[in-house]
């Protein structure tokens, strides 16, 4: 004895499965509410709509219904996970696996066809997590070695720099170094990342160039961050011959809302700040041509009360660039590098006057 309709439906309308019925036209005689609840569409909007209202083109909607008379996905009247792309009322693509036969009258004429289609959004991003996995494992494997190698060889040069350099200033060679450093912390960061998503079992993409995307790799930390309104608008001015440097403290400012210009050297700096206002100059020690002690005395002369923020990777001061600085009104504005974000946001506020 075969289901009647009434109970058909009762045995599949709360499927969280999309299943659509047709009739011999076509046009959708059922609408069950997995269907409703993935594609957005209330049953009386779809009732008595041709089919193809769900797919991205007719000429989709046709293969579909010719893979269903073909034997070769399941059989003749039969069609097996079938993937194909349903459109939701939002217009959202949702990638589907559809099953489904055709239904025949007593005479063994169509009579319509019943599909049951599978989202396949979930499975895809289980997929992708267990691919993601893979490939945190082996980069943790291929990276975490060669880094610590690194590490340890900047270590060893560090010291042979000193050995060598003696009382000469080793200053830009040391800076260079931590850059190295920072730029390996960096990394591990990435790697450590993968290893939390895939025993999080979650990830998130962000926006690439068009309509591709690509993982957030950004640190928890970084992405919990909500910035300072007492930072937005500020102009400020980092003066740093390391482009790297100059860089990323233009990304942090520039993400707490500043209005951030760069210069690679002291006397552009000086041309910036004749060309347009700031509210705040962040420069670097050790540069060619005007380095920041330079900066700031012409600073100093020449815009009285504009706040001046220094940066050094010194690991010893041979021209007492800090002590004089400090003498100087510096005191508490010289920064070690790699600059501390929490401290520096402080420090500029403070400068400011808006602490």
């Amino acid at each position: 004895m075969g289901l009647t309709r009434e109970q058909f439906e009762q045995l599949t309308n709360r499927s969280p499965d999309i299943i659509v019925g047709t009739d011999r036209k076509g046009r959708v005689i059922y609408f069950n509410d997995g269907a409703h609840d993935t594609l957005g569409y209330d049953e009386e909007e779809v009732l008595g709509q041709f089919v193809g209202l769900f797919y991205p083109s007719v000429e989709e909607a046709r293969r579909v219904a010719d893979a269903m008379r073909s034997p070769d996905h399941g059989g003749p009247g039969v069609v097996n996970t079938l993937e194909t792309t349903f459109i939701a009322r939002s217009g959202e693509e949702i990638p589907v696996a559809i099953s489904g036969t055709l239904l025949y009258d007593e005479k063994g004429e169509e009579d319509g066809t019943i599909g049951f289609a599978k989202d396949l959004r979930g499975i895809r991003h289980k997929d992708q997590l267990a691919t993601l996995g893979e490939v945190a494992i082996g980069l943790a494997h291929e990276i975490n070695n060669p880094l610590a190698v690194i590490v340890n060889q900047a270590t060893l040069l560090e010291h042979d720099i000193a050995r060598l350099a003696g009382d000469a200033d080793s200053s830009v060679e040391n800076e260079r170094l931590d850059a190295i450093r920072r730029e390996v912390a960096r990394i591990t960061e990435i790697v450590e990342r993968l290893s939390e998503m895939v025993e999080s079992d979650s990830y998130e993409t962000i926006h690439y160039v068009g309509p591709a995307r690509m993982v957030d790799l950004r640190s928890e930390d970084r992405k919990r961050y909500e910035p300072d309104p007492r930072l937005r608008g500020l102009r400020i001015l980092v003066v740093d011959d390391d482009q790297g440097i100059s860089r990323s403290l233009q990304e942090m400012l520039e993400a707490d809302g500043c209005l951030v210009e760069v210069s690679e050297d002291g006397e552009r700096a000086l041309e910036l700040l004749a060309e347009q206002p700031f509210d705040l100059v962040l420069s670097d020690v050790v540069m060619p041509r005007m380095d920041g002690y330079q900066l700031y005395h012409e600073i100093q002369k020449r815009y009285p009360d504009l706040p001046v923020l220094m940066m050094t990777a010194f690991h010893y001061d041979k021209d007492h660039i800090i002590k004089r600085s400090r003498m100087e009104g510096l005191e508490g504005v010289i920064f070690k590098k790699p600059v501390d974000p929490d401290r520096l946001r402080r420090t500029i506020i403070e400068s400011v006057g808006k602490g």
